[in-house]
Order: C-alpha cells, then structure tokens, then sequence
C-alpha cells in the first residue's frame, strides 16, 4: 500500500478511469470460495484501495512495487508464506500503509481485505467480513503458477537508425581500465573503475556554465521513479528506463542529438520491489550491453542491433530477489549483486562469463558464525549498486545493505556479518579479503547502499589507498584499500540526534543519510560530494512472524510528523580531514547523484525538477535548468567531435514520491 499523496495527482477524470477499471472486479459463480464480505463491503473496500494501495499495488492488484493481490501470483506469494486469511490480515493492518502503518480503521483493514477477496472470485456471502470471520475464509491454493505471459514473449526491438558502422562497441579490458584517460566517453557506471563520476573534460568550466542549453530533451513514454546512468562511448549514449505495466525499455541514441538508434522493449516476469520500479542503467563491453532486470535476469544484447544474444536467471524473484544495479564488467565477467532487502534473502555477489552467461563465481553475505540459529539464511546484505574495482589488487569493494528482518533483531543475534559493511573480494574467485562493518547488529536499516568510491589519502607524509562510502548514517567512511581498517569517518553531512542508535525517534531515519545516491569524487579538490537526506522517523518494533516470499521488516516506521524534518543536504567532503568544506540544505531530501568535471563544476539534481552546476571549490551556484519531473538520477559528462555534453534523466523518484516524468535531458555551450 501506499500514501494519500497519490490523490494529489488525480484529478476526477483520471479517478473515474481508475474505478472503472476496478470495477471489473472477480466475477463470483455458485461454485466460488466463501469470502464472508458483502458486496457493498467490498465496494467501500474498492475506493479504500484507491486511496492508499494504488499506487505500489496497481489499477489491476498486479502489483508494482508492492506484491500483486489478484490471481495466481497472489496464490504464488500467499502459498510461499503459508498465509492464512488471518494472517494476510494481521500483516496488512500491522504494516500498511508503507508511509503510514496501522493508520487505517479497524473497518477500513476489513474493507480493503474484503475488496481483495472479491477480486479473486470469493463470493461475497450476507454478512460483513469481520476479524472473526477470518477463520472461515479458506484461501485458494491458486495451483496454476504461470509466468506472466507477456514474459514469454522475446524482447521487441525496433531499429529507427543504424548505428554508424565505424561504432565502437567491442570495449575491451584494456579499454576500460584506460577509461580514467579517456574524457570523451563515459564507459563504466562510474565512468572510471574507481566509482569517481569525474569527467576530465574541461570546456564547460565555471566561466561559461552559465551558457549550457539543452540540445534535447528525450521523452521516453516512460513516466515513473528514472534512475539511469547512461553509457557513452564513441558517439552513442546507451539508456534504460524504469518499469511500468511489466515492460521496460533499453535504448540507444545518438549523444550528439539526441535522436533514437533503436529501442528494445523488454517483458519482465513478476517480481516484488520495495522502493520503486528502477533501473539503474547498462553496462558495455565485449560487443554486448549487458542489462539487470528486477525479475533477476541478466541480459545481454548485442549493442549494435539491440537484439538478445543470451539471458540468465541470478536469483529467484518469487522469495523477493530483485536486480536494480548497474552491472559492472571486469575481465571477461560480469559482476551483479542482489536487491531486496526488505524480503528475508541472503545477499550476494556474482560473477557471470560475459559471452556465455554461466556463473563463474558467488559469495553470499551473511556469515553463519555471526547470526543465531539459521538467521542467516534470509539474513540480508543485499547488494544495491554497481562494485568499484582495484585492478591493480585485483579486488571488487562493495557496499552491503541491512541484516533482515530490518528493525528487529530479536531472532538474529550477533553482530551480523558481513551486513552494513564495507567488502572487498578477490575478483578472480570471490573471496573474501577484508571488510569494514560500519553498524554491527543494525536495528534502523543503515546498511551501505551508496556506491563505493577509490580514492587516495594522505597522512603522516604518506599516501594510502582508500575506499570510501556515504553511509546512511550520515558519515562518510574512509577505509584503506588494501586492509579494510578505518581511516576516519566524516564530519556528519546530515542531522543526528542522541536517538540515532534507540528505538524511537530516529534520525537520521531509514532512509539515511545517503541513500543509494552514488557520490562524485574529484581529484582537482580533493573531495567528495554527497547528496543527504533528514528525515526524522518514529520505529515502532513489530513481531510478525517471517513468512517466505512476503516483506519482512520486523518493524514500521514513519515520518514524524511534530516536528517534521524532511529536507535534503548537498556537501562537498575533504578526504584527508574528513571535514566539511561546504553544504547547501535544500527543501526536500536529495537523492540521485553527482557529477565532477575538470571545468571545477560539480552537478546535482533536486527533488522540483532542478537541474545545477555549483562551483566545486566554493559551493556558488553558477547555472540551473528546470525540468519537469524530479531529477533524481546521477548525470554525465562526455564529449562528441570536440563538444562537451552534460546528460542527466529526470522521471522523479517513488521511494520519496517525488513529480514523476519520463525526460533525458542532453546539453552544451550555446554556440
């Protein structure tokens, strides 16, 4: 379920629609299940469900970021958590909405569980369904668990234009361990190995930011939560958009233009999410663009046709695994990890043969010896964002998510490794080499999303490699590289209280911090730049037992609302002190991510639509640009034929239910 705010974006035309979709409801028959409800229980129901479950759920109960409520795959999850009528609502009334849990009415929990009945084909009996009743409601064992036909379906591909025939595509190794020399493209998710989102190209600079226009604004169709990081290489920008109604896009434009080469429209299975229908982008190399999935394939395409060469299973959607990352090419392989941390999986990494697609290695997240009992089975430490790679070491260094269940660690005792942590593992075979744990036996959902970022410090006269990750507890750590031991942590980028490690009243919240946001680093300043979030959140511990294949967070939790803290924070970090050079506050939580140029500029997107350049040393902003939707995507910088480009998305985000959109916006100096 989810918030009131959606009614704020639909006017009564757009609600008529919605209701007359919903009226289709379950045809009942004399041969259909006992749903104890009355119709005109499950008619209040139906604008209960409008109000607060439309938005994660669906127009058609066919789930978007929550699980889908109706037919066979609303069997499929009730079966994995041996859910009784009872049980599915205790969980309903106990944690949804997800912004604001247990604030319905007895009835209303009833109503919107009847509605939901009566979308199944229970038939509706004489009497009202009541919490007594509930024993009495058998639920259908649904045995036809077949995929989404949509699915079944090969990925549609539709070439407006050839690519040029002379088009780089068949990156190599050397290629794109080079990618640091190289400022006209933009390789990598991070553009370089090391994570740093720094371009060196220096013709847009802080004398002359002032006269970026756009070139194009791409629209996609595509209007939901956009959090792409485009590859540029050669001349063309490779895309992918978020997921509505099933179906994603992968695209290839030119990046001088704009203009689309071809678009692949790819059909996903189902699968369960918990903070929105993102894709965070592809990656290139070998001649293919390799692309993650949230129902947990990797895909690859041949990226001069965009048509599928090969795609394989990584994990098992049905129990909650899903894939936003960027994946991250590396000697011959592809390394992916694992979302869904609020459904109790065990967290991984993998690589997979870049031209095969068969596994090559996996290491799992969780550490037996450090969870009680079997805990550690569905203990989390998902992982959210692309890897940063030392190729001279030879290792992939990641950022891990939270233990599960998330806020309640009553039955999972122990500091919980490797969850919240800082990991390094030897990219030839996956083991482990070190690890940094930035919160032991985490109860407030601080794991280590953001990107890890390579860097080198200096002290005692020495330079130390270091890694570096903002934390959703508002520090950035800084660890070495080659043993994992703690450097130093940052000045604090967001608000803390003395509560920040209690049980109520917490902040930051559950949110960070830095949330997945990837940071810039720039080795012009020495420093790093963060987006933050305050938001001041209320826990509330819950003991629900787990149930496979259902979220399980073993809490709630909301923003407080007297007073509400709800703004964001935009902080240019010293590596070497650890201290904060400069920070704008801006009036709602920033999520997206950065962008360092040679120019001295540093990029980032707010939750309104606006689009900035700051000056990288001072914070003075130099430039903006509207956009309709939030830009809460992390922008680029590339160059064709001598011209610098700066690109960024801008579709909003759902986690923060920021304007939606369904733009690319590509600009340069006016001429």
């Amino acid at each position: 379920m989810m918030s009131r705010a959606w009614m704020r974006f639909a006017g009564p035309a757009v609600l008529a629609a919605v209701v007359a979709m919903l009226c289709g409801a379950g045809a009942s028959s004399p041969a259909a299940p006992e749903g104890h409800y009355t119709h005109a229980q499950a008619t209040r129901g139906q604008f209960v469900y409008i109000q607060e479950c439309l938005s994660c759920h669906g127009a058609r109960l066919q789930g978007i970021s929550g699980p889908p409520l109706q037919g066979p795959n609303f069997g499929r999850s009730m079966a994995l958590g041996r859910m009784t009528a009872a049980s599915l609502y205790a969980f309903i009334k106990g944690g949804m909405p997800m912004n604001a849990p247990g604030s319905l009415t007895d009835r209303q929990y009833l109503d919107v569980l009847a509605f939901i009945l009566n979308k199944n084909a229970y038939a509706p009996g004489t009497a009202p369904l009541t919490a007594a009743a509930l024993g009495r409601v058998a639920l259908l064992p649904y045995p036809d668990l077949a995929p989404n036909p949509a699915a079944a379906a090969s990925p549609g591909t539709v070439v407006a234009a050839p690519l040029p025939s002379g088009a780089k595509i068949d990156v190599d190794d050397a290629f794109l361990r080079a990618a640091d020399r190289n400022g006209n493209d933009w390789p990598l998710p991070g553009r370089t190995y090391g994570n740093w989102r720094y371009s060196p190209l220096t013709q847009i600079d802080t004398s002359n930011v002032a006269q970026l226009e756009p070139v194009k604004i791409v629209h996609t169709g595509v209007f939901e939560s956009f959090e792409t990081t485009p590859i540029v290489v050669d001349g063309i920008m490779y895309m992918t958009t978020p997921v509505v109604e099933g179906r994603m896009k992968i695209m290839a434009l030119d990046a001088a233009t704009g203009a689309n080469l071809w678009t692949t429209t790819y059909a996903l299975d189902r699968f369960k999410i918990c903070c929105g229908p993102n894709n965070r982008g592809p990656a290139l190399a070998y001649g293919n663009l390799y692309v993650l999935t949230l129902d947990d394939k990797l895909l690859a395409l041949d990226a001069r046709t965009g048509k599928e060469r090969w795609e394989t299973r990584v994990a098992d959607p049905s129990i909650g695994y899903s894939e936003s990352m960027a994946p991250q090419p590396v000697g011959g392989m592809v390394i992916v990890g694992s979302a869904g941390g609020e459904w109790a999986v065990r967290g991984f990494v993998a690589a997979y043969d870049a031209q095969t697609g068969k596994q090559r290695w996996r290491w799992y997240a969780t550490d037996p010896k450090t969870f009680a009992g079997d805990s550690w089975k569905g203990g989390g430490g998902t992982v959210w964002t692309s890897p940063a790679i030392d190729a001279q070491r030879g290792l992939v260094i990641f950022g891990t998510g939270n233990p599960n269940p998330d806020l309640n660690g009553s039955t999972r005792a122990g500091i919980n490794l490797y969850t919240d942590s800082i990991v390094a593992l030897d990219v030839h075979n996956g083991k482990l080499r070190w690890y940094y744990q930035e919160v032991r036996h985490d109860l407030w959902d601080y794991d280590a999303t953001s990107n890890v970022v390579l860097f080198d410090v200096h002290a005692g006269g020495k330079t130390i490699p270091a890694a570096g990750q903002a934390g959703k507890t508002g520090w950035f750590y800084i660890v070495n590289r080659a043993t994992g031991a703690l450097i130093r942590r940052s000045q604090p980028f967001v608000l803390q209280n003395k509560n920040m490690f209690g049980v109520k009243s917490v902040l930051p919240g559950a949110n960070g911090g830095s949330e997945w946001s990837p940071p810039a680093y720039s080795p012009q300043t020495g420093r790093v730049y963060v987006l933050g979030i305050n938001q001041l959140m209320d826990f509330a511990i819950s003991s629900a037992k787990d149930a496979p294949g259902m979220i399980h967070t073993g809490s709630v939790f909301t923003n407080v609302q007297k007073p509400k803290i709800q703004t964001g924070t935009f902080s240019a970090i010293d590596v070497n002190t650890g201290r904060i050079a400069w920070q704008h506050t801006t009036a709602k939580p920033m999520i997206g991510g950065a962008l360092t140029t040679g120019g001295g500029l540093v990029f980032a997107g707010e939750a309104g639509g606006m689009f900035a350049a700051y000056d990288a040393k001072t914070g003075a902003q130099l430039w903006s640009y509207a956009f309709v939707g939030g830009v809460n995507a992390p922008p680029i910088s590339y160059a064709v034929n001598g011209t610098q480009y700066i690109a960024v998305a801008a579709g909003g985000n759902f986690q923060m239910n920021y304007q939606r959109g369904d733009a690319l916006g590509i600009f340069r100096l006016k001429p």
